[in-house]
């Protein structure tokens, strides 16, 4: 049996072992915030005057003293305390005495829990958009300096127009500026202030909730205190986020993998991100990749478990919404290790520029190119698909390229060939997209400076 420190006065007897271990809190690293949010309410019950100016005083004191403990590793954490607010509660007691009784005043444990779930992932989505940010710039580095270097660009996994290694790079920083965008956004429907509306049904004391907001941080406070209480979407948007980054950074490493491949031949691993085989002496697997590309699953799986713990609660608070904080600490212990990785270790790969260009070029990876030579002079585009489709079947035949077969072979197919048709050239190729978006070198030099101007 153990004893219950916060509600044990309808109860007679303790707690079975079994249940207490069962319902354990998952919040204990959480001290820091728990402290913080703490001493902002005691701060304001003493401005009120719900509890005596001396012992808001002697509560801040307190509290600061036990940070001090958490802080200098001097705590022992105690199952039969539950969780996080009653340890804090506990050691502020030994500190000051009853003085302590009176922080939780004018508060419920389930507010309590919505404001420090709110000021995790407040953290959670400043830390993540600090390393998305990071990884962007990396990458606008590397897209201005690999801005004109061609590299074969891909549907389906199959050659199909020639891109530039800048132009590839800086598609996963859009997508990662997205992420962090998305991050952005949940921080700022995350920063409301739950604290002051009970355990569901607001608070009968004269608070001022805008101070305490004002002194944590939080634009604004909640307007519902059933809502603040119960509803965990902001987790939810949070694990989102955290999915959505995974899955980017997944797809990169789907690429990374394929490249570093003999068959592709693009990248070369620095021996730091890389491993070995035990019986192969001549490996060097992506293993950095690998794991961040498989746990992905990861990721995903934490936003499918907050919604699947949200979707048949009633209203208001319930139990089940103790699981929050494993899917905040689940997603983040995916994502913010995966992001701060590949900052360091996509500047260290090796790119065989060389090896690129030359399959750049490979593949018939030029027919679009003849086709809009075609429609340039007049022919209608479907037209010219046709023709540039005969010249492929008469390439593979040859077992050439197409700008290796005979001019007779374009002039048998069309009058509006010319002699300058055999001048198409992956150069010649990346230049003509020089529209906004497009792969052309000066396109891309434009594009890296906008995405690094939009990082702020």
């Amino acid at each position: 049996m153990t004893e219950q420190r916060t509600w044990g006065g309808r109860f007679e007897g303790g707690m079975e072992q079994l249940t207490a271990d069962y319902t354990a809190g998952m919040d204990r690293d959480f001290w820091a915030h728990d402290i913080a949010g703490s001493v902002a309410h005691a701060r304001m019950l003493g401005k009120q005057a719900i509890i005596p100016a001396a012992d808001a005083e002697a509560i801040v004191a307190g509290l600061a003293l036990v940070l001090e403990d958490f802080r200098a590793g001097r705590v022992t954490w105690r199952p039969e305390l539950e969780d996080i607010h009653t340890h804090v509660e506990v050691l502020l007691r030994e500190k000051i005495g009853d003085a302590a009784g009176r922080l939780h005043t004018a508060r419920s444990r389930n507010d309590q829990v919505a404001l420090l779930n709110r000021m995790v992932v407040r953290e959670a989505c400043d830390i993540a958009a600090d390393a998305l940010r990071s990884l962007v710039l990396v990458l606008c580095e590397l897209g201005e300096r690999h801005a004109a270097d061609p590299m074969p660009g891909y549907t389906h996994v199959q050659r199909a127009q020639p891109v530039t290694l800048g132009h590839h790079l800086l598609a996963y920083g859009e997508m990662l500026l997205r992420d962090l965008e998305r991050f952005a956004d949940c921080r700022k429907r995350t920063n409301v202030l739950p604290l002051g509306s009970g355990a569901l049904a607001g608070s009968p004391y004269p608070l001022d909730r805008e101070m305490v907001a004002a002194e944590l941080g939080f634009e604004s406070v909640s307007r519902n205190s059933m809502d603040a209480t119960a509803d965990r979407d902001f987790v939810a948007e949070f694990a989102a986020a955290c999915a959505i980054t995974q899955v980017h950074i997944s797809r990169f490493s789907e690429d990374i993998v394929l490249w570093a491949s003999a068959e592709y031949g693009f990248v070369s691993l620095p021996d730091g991100f890389a491993t070995g085989s035990s019986i192969m002496p001549q490996k060097k697997n992506a293993d950095v990749a690998e794991l961040a590309r498989g746990r992905a699953g990861r990721a995903i799986a934490e936003l499918v478990g907050i919604l699947t713990t949200m979707k048949g609660l009633p209203m208001s608070y319930d139990r089940d919404l103790q699981e929050d904080k494993a899917y905040i600490l689940g997603a983040s212990n995916v994502v913010l290790p995966t992001l701060r990785i590949f900052a360091a270790m996509v500047p260290a790969l090796g790119f065989n520029l060389e090896r690129m260009r030359e399959a750049s070029g490979l593949g018939f990876s030029l027919a679009t190119d003849i086709a809009d030579y075609l429609v340039k002079k007049g022919l209608p585009f479907r037209s010219a698909h046709e023709v540039v489709g005969r010249l492929v079947r008469e390439a593979e035949t040859r077992g050439c390229e197409l700008n290796e077969l005979p001019f007779e072979s374009y002039s048998a197919l069309s009058p509006l060939f010319g002699a300058d048709v055999l001048d198409i050239t992956v150069d010649s190729a990346l230049a003509d997209r020089d529209v906004p978006g497009g792969t052309a070198p000066r396109q891309v030099r434009l594009a890296a400076a906008a995405l690094r101007a939009a990082l702020g």
